[in-house]
């Protein structure tokens, strides 16, 4: 067939798919989470995929429930250790992929050894603490480590899909690393029905095996995840009742709740979950922004409680001085006394002495200060055109630091200028959170503040902050046995003291799990009264609550 053909018979497909009606009782629709058309289905390449890809599709070995912070097996029955290098898993039996295969202990194994053959894949560094693993039976594997990073492994059992080894197995590297996976068979509760530019379709699989095993079932019979084109599309939407649930940023929440009866998990503020923790990031390969006390007097100059409240309505909350998010599995780690005799608030009287103290002083009376060795300084901020809360934020930041002396100005590259210019270390200052999001451990967190410098710093710590005490202290917490809660907090406390001492990126203010819900179509949607789960529809979150959302929502 020639290629002429073919476009014009996937237009002809198109446009029909635009003419489909579904029955509104039994479809369920979606957005927040789709922004470019739907054209991979990999689960080997998480951050590529469609939303629902994980999470509807491929399922993880356990659930993680970040609201009651319990770890839930999922295809796993349990798991445990047997001693201090050795995990016992042991898998539901009665599971089906899609196509009707039993799912056992092989598709396990295949799934974490196929990173030890291909190196590639983004989870293959944990074959440099996992020696082998050993399959008991069908459905019981031991996995064997030489130096077990118990946090490490607690968050692989929620975020790593697992795959089918029968229709795995004879793939090319080339098409499990780059491959789109079209038509994937997980042992999900969804099918990828069908797609189109603006939309990704999901059938409910009639057989699947949590039905049966666990009495749960989902209640919508589609979902369609919608990709609107911006946050003021997705405001029209739900509050015509288009859509159903929206995790987008959307303004005028307070608003649209009292007068169209728009669903929060809040009811009153902040109205939203706390998801992630906005940071400012502070070059530290650059002056002035290599001294410490440059660094922590721009935090004393930072008015988070205005940006919260002039750009967010009070949406979100002002972070804590660590960036810990308001969550059982985090706080547990929180050292008051450290945060109390380290930490920082705002207070611009401070910064102006801090930075007096240090040299810096405004020498030629412009208003801004100079360097300790009479240079100009001249800072930008930057976060990308078009992310508008984010846009506003730093034009108080920038404002706040002038109020002090430091002059900044904010600037909105593009995402791709903003993204080389963070990766490559080329910024002054820069808004971030892509690795501060909620986990079952600090673990997460503390990792991507702290990466490991190199040249394109693609993974967390784009200040480029270099401490090799903190690095060796962040290993310790991750070979400290996950429930030996009181040496990680013993640990925990050591690396607390330092960030607050050093200062190497600034915690602003929670991003919230953007959650609006239209009750129009569909209600028991979760909230602070309950049903208890975390609303979120985004890319690798399912496993969070999502797909158990689902399985509450009654049809009006």
């Amino acid at each position: 067939m020639k290629k002429g053909t073919i476009l014009v018979l996937l237009l002809i497909l198109g446009t029909m798919l635009l003419g489909i009606t579904y029955k509104r009782s039994e479809t369920l629709y979606a957005g927040g989470g789709l922004w470019a058309p739907p054209n991979n289905w990999n689960p080997i390449t998480p951050w590529a995929a469609v939303t629902g890809t994980i999470g509807l599709i491929y399922e993880p070995l356990y659930m993680y429930d970040p609201i009651s912070d319990e770890m839930i097996p999922w295809l796993a029955e349990s798991g445990g250790w047997k001693d201090l290098n050795t995990y016992e898993l042991k898998l539901r039996k009665g599971i089906r992929w899609t196509d009707g295969t039993f799912f056992n202990a092989d598709d396990v194994k295949f799934t974490f050894e196929l990173a030890k053959q291909i190196p590639e894949i983004h989870y293959s560094t944990i074959w440099k603490w996992l020696d082998n693993i050993e399959k008991v039976d069908d459905y019981t594997l031991l996995f064997h480590f030489t130096e077990p990073l118990y946090h490490e492994w607690t968050t692989n059992l929620y975020q790593l899909p697992i795959i089918p080894e029968h229709l795995w197995k004879d793939r090319t590297k080339e098409a499990i690393l780059t491959g789109a996976n079209e038509n994937p068979i997980g042992t999900g509760a969804y099918l990828a029905e069908t797609y189109d530019q603006d939309r990704m379709v999901y059938l409910k699989n009639a057989t699947w095996w949590a039905t049966e095993l666990l009495g749960i079932e989902p209640t919508p019979k589609r979902i369609v995840y919608l990709r609107a084109l911006s946050n003021n599309v997705a405001l029209g939407m739900i509050i015509k009742g288009e859509l159903d649930i929206s995790n987008f940023f959307l303004p005028g929440v307070p608003t649209i709740k009292k007068f169209y009866g728009i669903h929060t998990w809040f009811e009153d503020v902040p109205y939203m979950l706390s998801d992630n923790t906005a940071f400012l990031f502070l070059n530290t390969t650059k002056k002035p922004m290599d001294d410490v006390q440059f660094r922590k007097a721009v935090a004393f100059a930072i008015n988070s409680e205005e940006i919260v409240e002039k750009v967010f309505e009070k949406q979100v909350l002002p972070s804590n001085p660590l960036g810990f998010l308001p969550l059982d599995g985090w706080m547990k780690y929180y050292d008051e006394d450290v945060v109390n005799k380290y930490g920082f608030e705002y207070n611009p009287d401070i910064a102006k002495s801090m930075l007096k103290d240090a040299g810096y002083v405004d020498k030629d009376g412009d208003g801004f200060v100079e360097a300790p060795d009479g240079s100009k300084i001249e800072l930008s901020i930057i976060v990308p055109f078009g992310w508008t809360d984010w846009m506003e934020s730093i034009k108080i930041i920038a404002a706040n630091l002038k109020a002090v002396g430091i002059n900044a100005s904010a600037e909105f590259p593009d995402f791709g200028r903003y993204q080389d210019e963070l990766y490559g270390g080329s910024f002054d200052m820069a808004i971030n959170n892509f690795g501060s999001y909620l986990s079952v451990t600090i673990w997460t967190f503390y990792h991507w503040l702290f990466f490991p410098i190199s040249d394109y710093m693609g993974n967390g710590n784009f200040g480029r902050y270099d401490n090799p005490e903190v690095m060796e202290l962040l290993d310790e917490f991750n070979r400290t046995p996950f429930d030996d809660v009181e040496a990680g907090k013993e640990i925990a406390s050591k690396i607390e003291e330092i960030f607050l001492k050093d200062m190497p990126a600034i915690p602003l203010w929670y991003n919230g799990m953007w959650f609006q819900a239209s009750e129009a179509a569909w209600t028991n949607w979760p909230s602070e009264n309950g049903p208890f789960h975390y609303p979120s529809t985004w890319a690798g979150r399912w496993q969070l609550g999502g797909l158990m959302m689902l399985t509450d929502l009654k049809s009006k």
